[in-house]
């Protein structure tokens, strides 16, 4: 376990690792990562990318999302925000 994942994350540490993530997963360097990005705006973010996306998180920051809170997700900045959310209550 790294020494981030035991204290609450900032934004940017969030965004930094988002924006590793799904370069790996869409296997694009060119995808940039913005609070308003939405599957509709990534090619190929079907529910697959959408689970490993998710999972990702998970596993890095040592949190566990319910469906229900990720149902109501619009785009990157509201995942942060609940990643944010989550990392608080962790650490």
């Amino acid at each position: 376990m790294s020494y981030l994942k035991l204290q609450a994350m900032t934004e940017d540490q969030i965004y930094t690792f988002l924006d590793t993530t799904f370069r790996a997963i869409f296997k694009r360097e060119n995808i940039v990562i913005t609070p308003k990005l939405s599957a509709a705006d990534v090619e190929g973010w079907d529910s697959f990318a959408q689970i490993s996306i998710v999972v990702a998180a998970e596993e890095h920051f040592s949190i566990e999302f319910r469906s229900k809170e990720l149902d109501g997700l619009k785009n990157v900045g509201d995942f942060v925000t609940l990643i944010l959310q989550k990392t608080e209550i962790a650490g």
